[in-house]
């Protein structure tokens, strides 16, 4: 499978190899496990994976100080009453980039940010109760910021999320 971002094509497929070869069988399964679902206690995970608990234990340590960013709930935004949810690409003056970047850092409808290339600075995944909302919010950031472009791309469905090394090594 190939995908296109930033004017490259990448094979996802090479690239989990490379991440896949780095770690050993254990790390494989245990990271495929808690992907999946990282409220599975241990004693389940040493049964399926024949991993002793202590070794679990360890690495869940181990990985929490270098790899695990955070333990999170994954929710549907839709079922709470959010039905706008939306990816904006947004480029704005050299000037304005990092009090852009503290404010959206901190609005409470941005889900997550990223600074990204290709003639844009960031990008940023929002949730709104509506439409409405989002184009009000979006019409402050233009007269706050001056944005010198801006693209919105609304979700329509989520198909998949949070997938990758979800399914490695798991039985």
């Amino acid at each position: 499978m190939y995908i296109y971002f930033s004017g490259y094509y990448e094979n996802i497929t090479k690239l989990l190899e490379k991440v896949i070869d780095m770690m050993d069988e254990k790390d494989k399964k245990f990271l495929g496990y808690l992907r999946q679902n990282s409220r599975t206690n241990l004693t389940t995970i040493s049964k399926k994976t024949g991993i002793p608990i202590s070794t679990l234990y360890d690495r869940l340590k181990s990985g929490e100080k270098n790899i695990i960013i955070k333990h999170t709930t994954l929710l549907d935004f839709a079922k709470l009453g959010f039905g706008c949810r939306a990816n904006l690409i947004l480029k704005v003056k050299r000037e304005a980039r990092d009090d852009i970047r503290e404010y959206l850092s901190k609005h409470e409808s941005v889900n997550a940010l990223w600074k990204i290339n290709n003639g844009f600075d960031y990008l940023a995944d929002v949730i709104f109760n509506n439409i409405k909302d989002l184009e009000d919010f979006l019409e402050n950031l233009d007269t706050k910021f001056k944005l010198t472009d801006k693209k919105v791309h609304y979700i329509i469905e989520e198909i998949v999320r949070e997938n990758f090394l979800s399914n490695v090594a798991v039985a």
